[in-house]
């Protein structure tokens, strides 16, 4: 008797069918996450003059990166495995790296929504406008902060087993990383804590969007900030793949 294996490539259109449909019924906490850098953008109204607006729109997508990777992503995967999702799909005909596959595609998809809202939220509200190219390098840099913060997202999930657990070790960290970095982009942690920062996952992320979206302010300093985002990456990713579990056992 022949066994009908099914193409890589129509296992990834189910699975990726089946996870944007999740998505879409839990579209509540992805407006959730959308509302957040929409707000400190629409706040930070009065900072445009003095922040200028590519830093506004920079820190609102940062911190929008930021809860997609850690309060969406990291959360989904551990909840996912508690229940056993894992487990029953790897029992099919279905390859591990398709299964997270499916899964980072639509968190990109869900950065480049989140980053042309934040886009629109600052055109409409504040009156910030972009070069074509400023809107192209944002777009692709958005991508890149992104993916630090999936893979910091892994790294977590990869680590801790417990799912509420995660939940509440990715809330500290959002948290630790907004509050620190907004305090430190304004000076109020002082020069050293404030140099620490700028070279933290938050601080690189930042600085290379804030320089994306205005390009003409890219310099050697931007290019050692990406630098360090796709080093950041790529440790966390191999953590992350490295300690992860398929099931909590």
């Amino acid at each position: 008797m022949q066994t009908n294996i099914p193409k890589t490539s129509d296992v990834m259109r189910a699975l990726l069918r089946a996870d944007f449909t999740t998505l879409w019924r839990n579209r509540r906490s992805f407006r959730l996450v959308l509302l957040v850098p929409i707000v400190i953008v629409i706040s930070w109204k009065g900072l445009v003059d003095k922040l200028g607006g590519p830093a506004v729109l920079a820190t609102g997508i940062t911190i929008g990166l930021i809860s997609i990777g850690l309060l969406g992503y990291s959360n989904s995967i551990a909840r996912d495995r508690d229940k056993g999702i894992f487990q029953r799909l790897r029992v099919g005909p279905v390859s591990s790296w398709t299964i997270m596959m499916s899964r980072i595609i639509v968190q990109i998809a869900m950065v480049l929504m989140m980053t042309l809202s934040v886009f629109a939220a600052g055109n409409l509200v504040d009156k910030i406008t972009l070069t074509p190219l400023g809107y192209v390098y944002g777009f692709f840099i958005s991508v890149i902060g992104g993916a630090l913060y999936l893979s910091l997202g892994q790294m977590i999930v990869g680590w801790i087993k417990n799912p509420e657990t995660v939940n509440s070790t990715t809330r500290m960290v959002y948290f630790f990383f907004i509050m620190i970095g907004m305090f430190a982009e304004f000076g109020a942690l002082g020069e050293q804590i404030g140099h620490m920062v700028k070279w933290s996952p938050y601080g690189v992320v930042n600085k290379i969007l804030a320089a994306s979206l205005n390009p003409a302010t890219w310099s050697t300093q931007t290019t050692m900030a990406l630098l360090a985002a796709i080093g950041y990456t790529i440790v966390f990713a191999v953590i992350g793949i490295k300690w992860f579990k398929w099931d909590t056992k």
